[in-house]
């Protein structure tokens, strides 16, 4: 089943994803010689734990009561760090933060987001960047970056059921 997919099923159990995706990251920094620190996991956790983006205040409640420095400044130096290698991504739209399902691949940075409950998953779709950076090329035009964001309304919302 792809990710997206996954995402979008009501019973899904999102505490395997979140096992996954810290098991995942601190195998990466440990491969990189980094340190995942306990605020790091924390974020990443606290990210895993919906497949909604969260925006960076949406994570200092939680933070403060972990007991951490709760002051968005560290919770962004967290956001960067795991965005940096790969663990998560930013959804532009939303100004928010996703975790990354496939962290040891070349993300596609395309994105399905349900305008009503407000989940989103990657959609994994080389085929589009791939046709948006030929063509950009035939007109000449030099891609820095790609991202792509759809907005939309997932399965269960579709049906009248909600999930998060």
């Amino acid at each position: 089943m792809k990710n997206s997919e996954v995402a979008f099923q009501p019973e899904h159990d999102h505490s395997k994803c979140v096992d996954t995706a810290l098991r995942e990251a601190a195998e990466r920094c440990r491969e990189r010689q980094l340190r995942l620190t306990p605020i790091r996991e924390l974020v990443l956790k606290l990210i895993w734990q919906s497949h909604r983006p969260l925006g960076a205040y949406e994570l200092l409640p939680a933070m403060a009561e972990a007991g951490f420095n709760s002051a968005p400044p560290t919770v962004y130096r967290a956001l960067d760090f795991l965005q940096e290698q790969g663990l998560v991504h930013r959804i532009a739209s939303l100004n928010a933060f996703i975790g990354c399902s496939h962290p040891d691949h070349r993300c596609t940075n395309s994105f399905l987001i349900c305008t009503q409950c407000k989940s989103a998953v990657e959609l994994d779709a080389p085929d589009v960047l791939t046709a948006v950076s030929r063509r950009a090329e035939e007109v000449g035009f030099r891609v820095e970056s790609e991202i792509v964001e759809i907005a939309g309304t997932c399965p269960n919302c579709q049906k009248g059921t909600e999930h998060g």
